[in-house]
Protein backbone atom coordinates (compact mmCIF):
# COMPACT_ATOMS: atom_id res chain seq x y z
CA UNK A 1 0.00 0.00 0.00
CA UNK A 2 1.02 3.61 -0.54
CA UNK A 3 -0.71 6.95 -0.07
CA UNK A 4 -1.87 7.09 -3.70
CA UNK A 5 -3.70 3.77 -3.71
CA UNK A 6 -7.06 4.85 -2.22
CA UNK A 7 -9.51 6.38 -4.72
CA UNK A 8 -11.08 9.77 -4.15
CA UNK A 9 -14.80 10.07 -3.59
CA UNK A 10 -17.12 8.09 -1.33
CA UNK A 11 -15.68 4.65 -0.51
CA UNK A 12 -16.21 1.76 1.87
CA UNK A 13 -13.03 0.24 3.26
CA UNK A 14 -13.86 -3.42 3.74
CA UNK A 15 -12.15 -5.73 6.21
CA UNK A 16 -10.10 -3.31 8.29
CA UNK A 17 -8.77 -4.16 11.75
CA UNK A 18 -9.32 -1.76 14.66
CA UNK A 19 -8.81 -1.93 18.43
CA UNK A 20 -12.11 -3.16 19.84
CA UNK A 21 -11.95 -0.64 22.69
CA UNK A 22 -12.29 2.21 20.17
CA UNK A 23 -15.67 0.76 19.23
CA UNK A 24 -16.73 0.42 22.86
CA UNK A 25 -16.50 -3.36 22.54
CA UNK A 26 -14.79 -5.99 24.66
CA UNK A 27 -11.84 -7.93 23.33
CA UNK A 28 -8.63 -7.06 21.53
CA UNK A 29 -9.09 -6.42 17.81
CA UNK A 30 -12.18 -6.26 15.63
CA UNK A 31 -12.70 -6.53 11.87
CA UNK A 32 -15.12 -3.98 10.41
CA UNK A 33 -16.09 -2.17 7.22
CA UNK A 34 -15.78 1.61 7.36
CA UNK A 35 -17.34 4.08 4.93
CA UNK A 36 -16.04 7.56 4.09
CA UNK A 37 -17.91 10.35 2.31
CA UNK A 38 -17.46 14.12 2.19
CA UNK A 39 -14.53 13.96 4.57
CA UNK A 40 -16.36 12.07 7.31
CA UNK A 41 -17.11 8.55 8.42
CA UNK A 42 -20.50 7.54 7.06
CA UNK A 43 -23.34 5.12 7.78
CA UNK A 44 -23.87 4.51 4.07
CA UNK A 45 -22.17 2.03 1.81
CA UNK A 46 -20.20 3.01 -1.29
CA UNK A 47 -17.71 1.54 -3.76
CA UNK A 48 -15.82 -1.14 -1.87
CA UNK A 49 -12.06 -1.07 -1.41
CA UNK A 50 -10.78 -4.40 0.00
CA UNK A 51 -8.18 -3.70 2.72
CA UNK A 52 -7.08 -7.24 3.57
CA UNK A 53 -7.26 -6.72 7.34
CA UNK A 54 -5.15 -3.55 7.40
CA UNK A 55 -5.04 -1.90 10.84
CA UNK A 56 -6.78 1.46 11.13
CA UNK A 57 -6.61 4.13 13.84
CA UNK A 58 -8.01 7.63 14.28
CA UNK A 59 -5.31 10.28 13.89
CA UNK A 60 -3.15 10.61 17.01
CA UNK A 61 -2.70 13.17 19.79
CA UNK A 62 0.88 13.76 21.00
CA UNK A 63 0.40 15.51 24.33
CA UNK A 64 3.95 16.03 25.59
CA UNK A 65 6.55 17.35 23.14
CA UNK A 66 9.30 19.98 23.01
CA UNK A 67 9.02 21.49 19.56
CA UNK A 68 11.22 24.44 20.54
CA UNK A 69 14.15 22.14 21.40
CA UNK A 70 13.74 19.77 18.47
CA UNK A 71 16.56 19.06 16.00
CA UNK A 72 19.40 20.96 17.66
CA UNK A 73 21.51 17.81 18.06
CA UNK A 74 23.61 18.66 15.00
CA UNK A 75 25.00 21.76 16.71
CA UNK A 76 24.42 20.87 20.37
CA UNK A 77 24.87 17.13 21.07
CA UNK A 78 24.68 15.79 24.61
CA UNK A 79 28.34 15.32 25.65
CA UNK A 80 27.73 12.28 27.85
CA UNK A 81 24.07 11.24 27.44
CA UNK A 82 23.13 12.29 30.99
CA UNK A 83 20.28 14.46 32.21
CA UNK A 84 22.68 17.14 33.45
CA UNK A 85 24.54 17.01 30.15
CA UNK A 86 21.24 17.66 28.38
CA UNK A 87 20.20 20.46 30.73
CA UNK A 88 23.50 22.30 30.40
CA UNK A 89 23.80 21.85 26.64
CA UNK A 90 20.25 23.03 25.93
CA UNK A 91 20.73 26.08 28.15
CA UNK A 92 23.87 27.08 26.29
CA UNK A 93 22.25 26.53 22.89
CA UNK A 94 19.13 28.46 23.86
CA UNK A 95 21.17 31.47 24.95
CA UNK A 96 23.27 31.42 21.78
CA UNK A 97 20.86 30.41 19.02
CA UNK A 98 17.13 30.51 19.79
CA UNK A 99 16.04 33.45 17.68
CA UNK A 100 12.46 33.56 16.42
CA UNK A 101 13.58 32.35 12.99
CA UNK A 102 15.59 29.46 14.44
CA UNK A 103 12.73 28.30 16.66
CA UNK A 104 10.16 28.75 13.90
CA UNK A 105 12.17 26.73 11.37
CA UNK A 106 12.79 23.81 13.71
CA UNK A 107 9.24 23.74 15.06
CA UNK A 108 7.86 23.75 11.53
CA UNK A 109 10.12 20.85 10.59
CA UNK A 110 8.75 18.80 13.50
CA UNK A 111 5.16 19.68 12.65
CA UNK A 112 5.66 18.53 9.07
CA UNK A 113 6.99 15.19 10.32
CA UNK A 114 4.15 14.77 12.81
CA UNK A 115 1.55 15.57 10.15
CA UNK A 116 3.05 13.07 7.71
CA UNK A 117 3.03 10.38 10.39
CA UNK A 118 -0.67 10.92 11.20
CA UNK A 119 -0.79 13.24 14.22
CA UNK A 120 -3.60 15.77 14.37
CA UNK A 121 -3.10 17.41 17.80
CA UNK A 122 0.01 18.34 19.80
CA UNK A 123 0.80 19.94 23.14
CA UNK A 124 4.31 21.34 23.23
CA UNK A 125 6.27 22.64 26.18
CA UNK A 126 8.10 25.92 25.58
CA UNK A 127 11.18 26.96 27.55
CA UNK A 128 9.90 30.15 29.17
CA UNK A 129 12.78 31.70 31.05
CA UNK A 130 12.76 35.41 30.09
CA UNK A 131 13.51 36.71 27.53
CA UNK A 132 12.90 33.40 25.69
CA UNK A 133 9.24 33.43 26.71
CA UNK A 134 8.62 36.52 24.59
CA UNK A 135 10.29 34.91 21.58
CA UNK A 136 8.98 31.34 21.64
CA UNK A 137 5.39 32.12 22.62
CA UNK A 138 5.15 34.58 19.74
CA UNK A 139 6.37 31.91 17.33
CA UNK A 140 3.92 29.42 18.83
CA UNK A 141 0.96 31.74 18.22
CA UNK A 142 2.04 32.21 14.58
CA UNK A 143 2.36 28.48 14.00
CA UNK A 144 -0.89 27.65 15.78
CA UNK A 145 -2.68 29.88 13.29
CA UNK A 146 -0.67 28.66 10.30
CA UNK A 147 -1.34 24.99 11.10
CA UNK A 148 -5.02 25.34 12.02
CA UNK A 149 -7.01 22.63 10.28
CA UNK A 150 -4.00 20.35 10.02
CA UNK A 151 -2.60 20.08 13.56
CA UNK A 152 -4.31 21.59 16.60
CA UNK A 153 -1.63 23.12 18.80
CA UNK A 154 -1.43 23.83 22.53
CA UNK A 155 1.56 25.08 24.52
CA UNK A 156 2.65 24.82 28.14
CA UNK A 157 5.29 26.99 29.76
CA UNK A 158 8.44 25.28 31.03
CA UNK A 159 10.50 26.69 33.87
CA UNK A 160 12.25 25.11 36.83
CA UNK A 161 10.61 25.51 40.23
CA UNK A 162 13.90 26.99 41.46
CA UNK A 163 14.03 29.60 38.68
CA UNK A 164 11.42 32.15 39.70
CA UNK A 165 12.60 33.91 42.83
CA UNK A 166 11.30 37.10 41.25
CA UNK A 167 7.55 36.49 41.44
CA UNK A 168 6.74 39.52 39.31
CA UNK A 169 8.85 38.06 36.51
CA UNK A 170 7.10 34.69 36.76
CA UNK A 171 3.72 36.45 36.87
CA UNK A 172 4.63 38.20 33.62
CA UNK A 173 5.35 34.82 32.03
CA UNK A 174 2.03 33.50 33.35
CA UNK A 175 0.32 36.47 31.71
CA UNK A 176 1.92 35.54 28.37
CA UNK A 177 0.65 31.99 28.82
CA UNK A 178 -2.86 33.21 29.61
CA UNK A 179 -2.99 35.63 26.69
CA UNK A 180 -1.84 32.80 24.40
CA UNK A 181 -4.50 30.34 25.58
CA UNK A 182 -1.77 28.17 27.06
CA UNK A 183 -1.15 25.91 30.03
CA UNK A 184 0.97 26.88 33.04
CA UNK A 185 3.87 24.49 33.48
CA UNK A 186 6.78 23.89 35.81
CA UNK A 187 9.57 21.40 36.50
CA UNK A 188 9.55 20.27 40.14
CA UNK A 189 12.70 19.43 42.06
CA UNK A 190 12.95 18.55 45.79
CA UNK A 191 13.94 22.06 46.90
CA UNK A 192 13.44 23.07 50.52
CA UNK A 193 10.59 25.52 49.87
CA UNK A 194 8.81 23.53 47.15
CA UNK A 195 5.47 23.61 48.99
CA UNK A 196 5.45 27.41 49.03
CA UNK A 197 6.40 27.50 45.36
CA UNK A 198 3.61 25.08 44.48
CA UNK A 199 1.09 27.19 46.38
CA UNK A 200 2.25 30.24 44.45
CA UNK A 201 2.10 28.32 41.18
CA UNK A 202 -1.45 27.08 41.72
CA UNK A 203 -2.58 30.53 42.84
CA UNK A 204 -1.19 32.06 39.63
CA UNK A 205 -2.85 29.35 37.54
CA UNK A 206 -6.22 29.60 39.29
CA UNK A 207 -6.25 33.41 39.10
CA UNK A 208 -5.77 33.22 35.34
CA UNK A 209 -8.05 30.22 34.76
CA UNK A 210 -5.19 28.01 33.56
CA UNK A 211 -4.70 24.27 33.76
CA UNK A 212 -1.32 22.88 34.85
CA UNK A 213 1.34 20.61 33.38
CA UNK A 214 4.38 19.50 35.40
CA UNK A 215 7.65 17.71 34.68
CA UNK A 216 7.96 15.57 37.80
CA UNK A 217 10.69 13.45 39.43
CA UNK A 218 12.60 12.81 36.21
CA UNK A 219 15.23 10.87 38.12
CA UNK A 220 15.91 7.39 39.49
CA UNK A 221 16.59 8.85 42.94
CA UNK A 222 14.00 7.20 45.20
CA UNK A 223 14.05 10.20 47.56
CA UNK A 224 12.53 12.45 44.88
CA UNK A 225 8.84 12.67 45.87
CA UNK A 226 7.60 15.92 44.37
CA UNK A 227 4.73 13.98 42.77
CA UNK A 228 3.38 13.28 46.21
CA UNK A 229 3.60 16.94 47.18
CA UNK A 230 1.79 18.02 44.01
CA UNK A 231 -1.07 15.62 44.77
CA UNK A 232 -1.24 16.80 48.39
CA UNK A 233 -1.26 20.44 47.30
CA UNK A 234 -4.06 19.91 44.77
CA UNK A 235 -6.13 18.21 47.47
CA UNK A 236 -5.32 20.94 49.99
CA UNK A 237 -6.10 23.88 47.71
CA UNK A 238 -9.06 22.39 45.88
CA UNK A 239 -7.50 23.40 42.56
CA UNK A 240 -9.99 21.95 40.09
CA UNK A 241 -8.52 22.55 36.62
CA UNK A 242 -6.78 19.62 34.89
CA UNK A 243 -3.32 18.80 36.25
CA UNK A 244 -0.88 16.75 34.16
CA UNK A 245 2.23 15.16 35.65
CA UNK A 246 4.87 13.79 33.31
CA UNK A 247 7.78 11.35 33.75
CA UNK A 248 7.42 10.34 37.46
CA UNK A 249 10.47 8.06 37.05
CA UNK A 250 11.48 7.86 40.71
CA UNK A 251 8.35 5.84 41.52
CA UNK A 252 10.05 2.88 39.84
CA UNK A 253 12.84 2.85 42.43
CA UNK A 254 10.85 3.61 45.58
CA UNK A 255 9.72 1.23 48.28
CA UNK A 256 6.65 -0.57 46.95
CA UNK A 257 4.32 0.40 49.79
CA UNK A 258 5.37 4.06 49.62
CA UNK A 259 4.97 4.20 45.84
CA UNK A 260 1.49 2.64 46.01
CA UNK A 261 0.45 5.07 48.73
CA UNK A 262 1.59 7.97 46.53
CA UNK A 263 -0.43 6.57 43.63
CA UNK A 264 -3.50 6.44 45.84
CA UNK A 265 -3.00 10.17 46.49
CA UNK A 266 -2.53 10.82 42.76
CA UNK A 267 -5.81 9.03 42.03
CA UNK A 268 -7.63 10.92 44.79
CA UNK A 269 -6.29 14.26 43.48
CA UNK A 270 -7.45 13.41 39.96
CA UNK A 271 -4.07 13.93 38.32
CA UNK A 272 -3.41 12.87 34.72
CA UNK A 273 -0.14 11.09 33.98
CA UNK A 274 1.86 11.15 30.75
CA UNK A 275 4.69 8.64 30.40
CA UNK A 276 7.63 9.35 28.08
CA UNK A 277 9.32 5.96 27.81
CA UNK A 278 11.70 6.65 24.93
CA UNK A 279 13.35 9.69 26.50
CA UNK A 280 13.37 8.14 29.97
CA UNK A 281 15.03 4.97 28.68
CA UNK A 282 17.68 7.15 27.01
CA UNK A 283 18.52 9.38 29.98
CA UNK A 284 17.76 7.46 33.16
CA UNK A 285 20.25 5.22 34.97
CA UNK A 286 23.01 6.25 32.57
CA UNK A 287 26.51 5.89 33.99
CA UNK A 288 29.74 5.81 32.04
CA UNK A 289 30.96 2.28 31.25
CA UNK A 290 28.10 0.64 33.18
CA UNK A 291 25.07 -1.17 31.81
CA UNK A 292 21.82 0.49 32.96
CA UNK A 293 19.77 -1.49 35.47
CA UNK A 294 16.51 0.46 35.34
CA UNK A 295 14.16 1.31 32.47
CA UNK A 296 13.05 4.66 33.87
CA UNK A 297 9.40 4.18 32.92
CA UNK A 298 6.84 5.11 35.56
CA UNK A 299 4.31 2.70 37.09
CA UNK A 300 1.76 2.80 34.29
CA UNK A 301 0.07 -0.54 35.07
CA UNK A 302 -0.47 0.37 38.72
CA UNK A 303 -1.75 3.80 37.74
CA UNK A 304 -4.20 2.40 35.22
CA UNK A 305 -5.47 -0.10 37.81
CA UNK A 306 -6.36 2.85 40.06
CA UNK A 307 -8.29 4.65 37.36
CA UNK A 308 -5.60 7.28 36.85
CA UNK A 309 -5.71 8.51 33.23
CA UNK A 310 -2.43 7.39 31.62
CA UNK A 311 -1.11 8.62 28.27
CA UNK A 312 2.10 8.17 26.30
CA UNK A 313 3.84 10.79 24.15
CA UNK A 314 6.96 11.56 22.12
CA UNK A 315 8.79 14.01 24.40
CA UNK A 316 12.03 15.29 22.88
CA UNK A 317 13.17 14.84 19.29
CA UNK A 318 16.83 14.89 18.19
CA UNK A 319 18.00 17.19 20.97
CA UNK A 320 20.26 16.65 24.01
CA UNK A 321 17.43 15.09 26.03
CA UNK A 322 16.77 12.45 23.37
CA UNK A 323 19.01 11.98 20.36
CA UNK A 324 16.38 10.20 18.26
CA UNK A 325 12.65 10.23 17.53
CA UNK A 326 10.58 11.63 14.67
CA UNK A 327 7.24 12.82 16.11
CA UNK A 328 5.72 9.45 15.22
CA UNK A 329 3.04 8.17 17.59
CA UNK A 330 3.17 4.69 16.09
CA UNK A 331 6.83 4.56 17.12
CA UNK A 332 5.79 5.75 20.60
CA UNK A 333 3.15 3.00 20.73
CA UNK A 334 5.62 0.37 19.57
CA UNK A 335 8.35 1.38 22.02
CA UNK A 336 6.00 1.92 24.97
CA UNK A 337 4.59 -1.57 24.44
CA UNK A 338 8.07 -3.07 24.58
CA UNK A 339 9.47 -0.94 27.39
CA UNK A 340 6.36 -1.04 29.58
CA UNK A 341 5.20 -4.60 28.80
CA UNK A 342 1.81 -3.41 27.63
CA UNK A 343 1.41 -6.66 25.72
CA UNK A 344 0.08 -9.63 27.72
CA UNK A 345 -1.91 -7.01 29.62
CA UNK A 346 -5.21 -5.16 29.24
CA UNK A 347 -6.55 -5.01 25.70
CA UNK A 348 -7.47 -1.32 25.84
CA UNK A 349 -4.04 0.34 25.98
CA UNK A 350 -4.86 2.04 22.65
CA UNK A 351 -6.74 4.63 24.69
CA UNK A 352 -3.39 5.79 26.15
CA UNK A 353 -2.25 6.94 22.69
CA UNK A 354 -5.57 8.26 21.41
CA UNK A 355 -8.53 8.83 23.74
CA UNK A 356 -6.73 9.71 26.98
CA UNK A 357 -4.34 12.39 25.66
CA UNK A 358 -7.11 14.07 23.68
CA UNK A 359 -9.41 14.12 26.72
CA UNK A 360 -6.66 15.32 29.06
CA UNK A 361 -5.74 18.25 26.82
CA UNK A 362 -9.30 19.05 25.72
CA UNK A 363 -8.77 18.24 22.05
CA UNK A 364 -11.59 16.74 20.00
CA UNK A 365 -12.08 13.09 20.90
CA UNK A 366 -10.79 10.57 18.34
CA UNK A 367 -13.67 8.54 16.96
CA UNK A 368 -14.56 5.92 14.39
CA UNK A 369 -18.28 6.65 14.70
CA UNK A 370 -20.36 7.88 11.75
CA UNK A 371 -20.13 11.64 11.50
CA UNK A 372 -16.58 11.82 12.86
CA UNK A 373 -13.89 13.39 10.65
CA UNK A 374 -12.17 10.81 8.45
CA UNK A 375 -8.75 11.64 9.90
CA UNK A 376 -7.26 8.17 9.89
CA UNK A 377 -3.98 6.24 9.88
CA UNK A 378 -3.97 2.93 8.02
CA UNK A 379 -1.15 0.40 8.23
CA UNK A 380 -0.59 -2.70 6.15
CA UNK A 381 -0.09 -4.71 9.34
CA UNK A 382 -3.05 -6.92 10.27
CA UNK A 383 -2.39 -7.41 13.99
CA UNK A 384 -0.21 -6.09 16.80
CA UNK A 385 2.86 -8.20 16.15
CA UNK A 386 2.91 -7.16 12.48
CA UNK A 387 2.34 -3.52 13.48
CA UNK A 388 5.16 -3.44 16.02
CA UNK A 389 7.63 -5.52 14.01
CA UNK A 390 8.08 -2.84 11.33
CA UNK A 391 8.08 0.98 11.32
CA UNK A 392 4.99 1.17 9.05
CA UNK A 393 6.72 3.57 6.69
CA UNK A 394 4.19 2.66 3.99
CA UNK A 395 1.21 3.79 6.05
CA UNK A 396 -1.69 5.70 4.55
CA UNK A 397 -2.74 8.91 6.32
CA UNK A 398 -6.16 10.35 5.58
CA UNK A 399 -7.16 13.86 6.52
CA UNK A 400 -10.73 14.78 5.77
CA UNK A 401 -11.03 11.49 3.92
CA UNK A 402 -8.23 12.26 1.47
CA UNK A 403 -4.80 10.64 1.43
CA UNK A 404 -2.01 13.09 2.18
CA UNK A 405 1.57 12.99 0.96
CA UNK A 406 3.48 11.19 3.73
CA UNK A 407 6.92 12.21 2.46
CA UNK A 408 8.99 13.31 5.45
CA UNK A 409 11.01 16.55 5.49
CA UNK A 410 14.69 16.21 4.62
CA UNK A 411 17.17 16.81 7.46
CA UNK A 412 19.33 18.72 4.97
CA UNK A 413 16.76 21.52 5.18
CA UNK A 414 18.12 22.28 8.66
CA UNK A 415 21.82 22.28 7.72
CA UNK A 416 22.02 26.08 7.71
CA UNK A 417 21.04 26.11 11.41
CA UNK A 418 23.57 23.55 12.56
CA UNK A 419 26.61 25.77 12.85
CA UNK A 420 26.92 27.03 16.44
CA UNK A 421 26.59 30.78 16.78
Amino acid sequence: MGFKTLPDGPITLTNVTVPACLLGEAGDLARIDLSIAEGRISYDRFAEVPMGGAMLFPAFTDMHTHLDKGHIWGRAPNPDGTFMGALTTVGEDRSANWSAEDVRTRMTFSLRAAFAHGTRAIRTHLDSIPPQDGISWGVFRELRDAWAGRIDLQAASLIGCDSFDDLSEYAATADIVASSGGVLGMVTYPVADLKDRLLTFFDMAATRGLSADFHVDETMDASAETLRMIAETVLETGYDAPVVVGHCCSLSTQDEARAMDTLDLVAKAGLHVVSLPMCNLYLQDRHAHRTPRGRGITLVHEMKARGIPVSFASDNTRDPFYAYGDMDMIEVMRQATRIGHLDHSDSDWSHAFLTNPAATCGFDAPSLAPGAPADLVICKARDWTELFARPQSDRIVLRGGRAIDTTLPDYAELDHLMEPA
